[in-house]
């Protein structure tokens, strides 16, 4: 075989890989072409958006605003006489609102936290 023989083996071969890559990026952009209009259908297909008078609005009275209570736990009550309690005798909530509504505060001289580290009470 002579050289000739193989430049054009080698060049055969380029010339295939540029013409494979050629074709694979037609391919990626018409698959970027065809998920463009498919997203463009899904949309026309949607509901219109809010118009600005069917957006919500606030109350007359204002906002709502935070209702802060002291909570405190809501114990099971005891099975008198039976085995097991039912999910119907026990209570809807885990807490219930607390007789003193006075908010508790750290005491003075107190680390403010456990293993804090800090100095704590002397």
């Amino acid at each position: 075989m002579s050289t000739a023989t193989f430049v054009i083996a080698a060049t055969s071969s380029e010339v295939l890989n540029v013409i494979a890559a050629f074709v694979g990026g037609l391919i990626i952009a018409g698959a970027l072409i065809w998920a463009v209009q498919f997203g463009m259908r899904v949309r026309d297909r949607e509901l219109p958006r809010p118009l600005p008078d069917e957006q919500p609005h606030l109350p007359d009275g204002g906002a709502v605003r935070e209702s802060r209570e002291m909570r405190e736990p809501d114990e099971v009550p005891h099975a008198e006489g039976k085995e097991r309690l039912m999910p119907y005798e026990l209570h809807s909530s885990g807490s219930k609102t607390r007789k003193d509504q006075h908010r508790r505060r750290w005491m003075p001289g107190s680390s403010g936290s456990f293993g804090s580290g800090g100095l704590g009470r002397f």
